[in-house]
């Protein structure tokens, strides 16, 4: 190896690559093969996956002296692996000076009562310092030399966004220019340089951060300073692909894209790349290789100059969520001299960083995007106020953008046209076409980004055929069956000949597994800090369910007066307080109703007691709080923030708290539901916190009801929600609340995966590149995928252990376009009479069924 003149290679491994000893032994293999072909490589990395996330929290909880539980938990993290990479003996050395840091910042926090810019970026910094310690430390034990080096040492960033302190510290900018400084001090070590990703300094030699997603542009600014001959992103997906393969599982891998294609994929909503990160290695021509440590064998995508040579041609769809809009309306500017002139200079004297604009002659609409501007409240406020001296400005929220990425989009117009029928029933608020002839945008409501994007999708791109842009769909990259490692097989594999014989002749029908109901039970149960399970009966209020339920010696959580009459006509010596009665915008009467049967009743806002306070005298009362942030597999079933309707917001409490007094009630319990389908097992401790501190305006509060939401896999490659880190969570409130029970709400949780809907092939065509699948019960059945975009996976039952080759859409019978159970799903060739099976269906399945067509809903049975 030339030591003159080496062949540079930049390798950036993200927080999931570097979080398990498994991905390490990837990650020296990886080092090893590139010194064997010539290379001089440099490995960036960034923290473990969810410590910059836990950092933000300590810095958050500092704030109230709550920070010690949360870096005791950070420290376990890296002990845990430490131990993994056989590091335990050297681990306390090698973190201890990180690990003062933290504790001496977080003392800081707490002592001042304060959180700057520049005290939150030497806190996030840590989380990269303590990570990189652990891997230099494992592959020099590897045999793989290595030299650990600081990023502050040769990275600096540039004089801050004027106006915007944070931004300088939080979402820092450096330069990739040539540095020969850098040249000879990597040259000059021993085997691999390994530094951080995400961290830099400023001119002042303060601690400054790149912004999330930043390892990626550390790792294209070191790049470029060493002239490097190629770069390498590692992640957790092998590539660039034409969607979000979470939200779209037929998605293709790109096997190779121009960098101003690259770019703006990344811009326009793709996690795998930075969007920063690709102009540095355009202006210096250097190859970009998106590679994957769990498929490490895959190509994956290359990105470099001249790949988009040819004819128009669309690549991807792209979503980015979290959008503000801000809109500036006013009569006067039209014919008017510099009012862009103004309105920008407002924007930039804040530090703000338009997106997208749309002009017409009384209005211009922005857009800002939040990963890339610090959106604090006082920054929002003060922007409002100075265009307010120019026009009438306001702020639309919640907002998200799909894009349509290619090359040549104008020359794609005609084609896209029946496509665009999908936008039909949507609030557009901003549509742009890029000057760079790159995309389409259209800004919609976030809560139906998702959808929108599965159907363009399906029309627009999945059907293309292999070339050198489009490889694999994401499906086909999953492991087959016989690569894949061992897994827990689901219910109706194990008991496929009993469903086929169970169906009969019917032609669709709900079958119920009702040892798989026993057993959700059964784990609910076995949460020690819970004192009371609820089932949500909305989630499927059937009898056999019920009784299930019943027989566990769980209650009922209802949401009507109909579902109050079920469970008392069914279970008439109930005690009363094993219902919970939680209506919502419902009139007085259904209230009066709850509180004559003697049931707990839930007031879901302020209305109730402000309305009618002469029907909740001496009653006993829990009230529904909204946590402000909602969480779910899907934005339709978040039930919390401020786009939901449900919920009393935090800033209401004190208000609530005097009405109550004065109508003689007294506030027993506190109530939070954020969402549904929640995978993410601290969840419920943060609901359970914030219900603490809510309860702090109610004396009489015994109970913290932390709601349901309890995820289940929607798709077979995820995993299943850790019960015991739920436990283990809620553990610590209950110690930290002495005198609190803690109840919980599940519904999806017990009943979805214990139910699925069986239904014949009735016909097959195809239109074009396009196959259809068409079955005997469609939208009247399950109407979720087409209300909410929701994803139920789909088998061949008949054809269960064949290989699946076609790509087909699953529909069904009735007089609906949206009648749709299954986009672009991988099938083994089926033909009329097979049985298909949409898992998943035991939740929001048959009791949202109609008879819509006049057609019967699927028939239920059990096994």
């Amino acid at each position: 190896m030339s030591q003159e003149s080496p062949r540079w290679n930049v390798l950036k491994f993200g927080g999931t690559s570097v979080s398990s000893v498994k991905h390490w032994a990837t990650i020296a293999d990886v080092l090893r093969r590139r010194m064997d072909e010539g290379y001089r490589p440099v490995v960036v990395h960034s923290a473990l996956s969810g410590v910059t996330t836990a950092l933000e929290a300590v810095a958050e909880a500092a704030l109230e002296r709550g920070h010690a539980p949360l870096i005791a938990e950070i420290d376990a993290r890296h002990d845990a692996l430490a131990a993994d990479l056989g590091l335990s003996d050297t681990a306390g050395e090698l973190l201890a000076a990180a690990r003062a840091e933290l504790r001496e910042v977080a003392e800081g926090i707490a002592l001042v009562g304060e959180l700057t810019p520049r005290t939150r970026a030497r806190l996030l910094a840590l989380g990269e310092r303590m990570a990189t310690r652990l891997g230099a430390a494992y592959l020099n034990a590897q045999g793989v030399p290595t030299t650990w080096f600081d990023a502050r040492d040769f990275m600096t960033s540039r004089a801050g966004r004027a106006g915007n302190e944070s931004a300088s510290y939080l979402s820092a900018e450096c330069s990739a220019a040539a540095d020969d400084e850098l040249v000879t001090l990597f040259q000059g070590t021993e085997g691999i340089p390994l530094t951080q990703g995400f961290v830099a300094r400023n001119e002042d030699g303060e601690t400054v951060v790149l912004g999330r997603g930043g390892s990626d542009t550390a790792a294209a600014y070191i790049a470029g300073k060493l002239s490097a001959e190629r770069l390498e992103i590692w992640t957790d997906v092998p590539g660039m692909f034409s969607a979000d393969p979470r939200v779209v599982p037929s998605a293709r891998l790109l096997r190779q894209l121009d960098y101003r294609e690259a770019q703006e994929i990344a811009t326009t909503g793709s996690k795998v790349l930075h969007p920063r990160c690709v102009p540095a290695m355009r202006e210096r021509n250097i190859p970009v290789h998106v590679f994957s440590t769990v498929m490490p064998e895959i190509d994956g995508t290359v990105i470099r100059l001249g790949a988009a040579e040819g004819p128009a041609q669309l690549k991807a769809i792209s979503c980015k969520k979290s959008i503000l809009l801000v809109s500036m309306e006013t009569v006067g500017m039209w014919h008017e001299v510099g009012f862009l002139a103004k309105a920008f200079t407002a924007f930039s004297r804040f530090g703000l960083s338009i997106d997208l604009v749309s002009t017409s002659e009384t209005n211009v609409t922005v857009s800002l995007d939040e990963e890339a501007n610090v959106l604090e409240a006082e920054t929002l406020e003060g922007l409002m106020d100075e265009l307010g001296e120019i026009c009438r400005a306001s702020i639309i929220r919640s907002c998200a953008a799909v894009s349509l990425v290619g090359r040549r989009i104008r020359g794609l117009l005609h084609r896209l046209g029946p496509a665009l029928e999908v936008f039909e029933q949507q609030r557009i608020h901003l549509l742009s076409q890029a000057a760079s002839d790159l995309n389409l945008t259209v800004v919609v409501d976030e809560d139906q980004a998702d959808r929108l994007v599965r159907l363009l999708h399906a029309q627009l791109i999945a059907q293309s055929g292999s070339s050198e842009v489009f490889g694999p769909s994401w499906e086909q990259l999953q492991p087959t069956e016989a690569e894949r490692p061992a897994r827990r097989v689901r219910w109706w594999e194990r008991k496929r000949e009993e469903l086929l014989e169970r169906l009969g002749d019917d032609d669709s029908a709900y079958v119920y597994d009702l040892e798989t109901v026993d057993e959700r039970l059964a784990s609910l149960k076995a949460l020690e800090p819970v004192d009371r399970v609820l089932y949500a009966m909305k989630a499927n209020s059937n009898v056999e369910i019920l009784d299930r339920v019943r027989a566990a010696g769980m209650g009922f959580e209802c949401v009507s007066p109909g579902e109050l009459d079920r469970v008392l006509e069914r279970y008439p010596d109930i005690e009363r307080s094993d219902i919970l009665f939680t209506p919502n915008f419902a009139p007085r009467r259904e209230y009066e109703y709850g509180l004559e049967l003697g049931v707990q009743v839930t007031l879901d806002s302020s209305y109730p007691l402000r309305s009618w306070p002469d029907t909740f005298g001496n009653a006993q009362l829990f009230l529904r709080i909204d946590p402000g942030v909602g969480r779910g597999h899907h934005d339709k079933v978040r039930t919390a923030g401020a786009q939901a309707k449900f919920g009393i917001p935090l800033f209401e409490l004190e208000e609530v708290a005097g009405l109550a007094r004065a109508a003689g009630a007294r506030v027993v319990g506190v109530h939070a539901h954020a969402g549904s389908g929640i995978l993410t097992p601290e969840h419920w401790e943060q609901v359970a916190e914030t219900l603490a501190e809510a309860a702090e305006h109610f004396p009489d509060v015994t109970t913290l009801d932390l709601g349901g939401g309890l995820g289940v896999p929607e798709k077979p490659a995820q995993d299943p929600l850790d019960l015991e880190k739920v436990a283990a969570g809620l553990t610590q409130v209950k110690e930290r609340n002495p005198g609190k029970s803690l109840w919980i709400e599940p519904g999806r949780f017990v009943v979805a995966e214990s139910g699925v809907i069986l239904a014949r092939v009735t016909q097959t065509k195809g239109k074009g590149e396009t196959r259809y699948v068409g079955i005997a019960t469609g939208m009247n059945s399950l109407i979720r995928p087409a209300l909410y975009g929701s994803y139920h996976e789909i088998v061949n039952l008949t054809r269960l252990d064949e290989e699946r080759t076609q790509r087909v859409n699953v529909v069904g019978p009735i007089c609906e376009t949206g009648d749709t159970l299954g986009l672009d799903r991988l099938l083994p060739p089926t033909e009329e009479g097979d049985v298909l099976l949409i898992a998943n269906a035991g939740a929001y399945g048959i009791v949202m069924s109609s008879h819509y067509n006049l057609r019967e809903p699927a028939v239920q049975k059990y096994l």
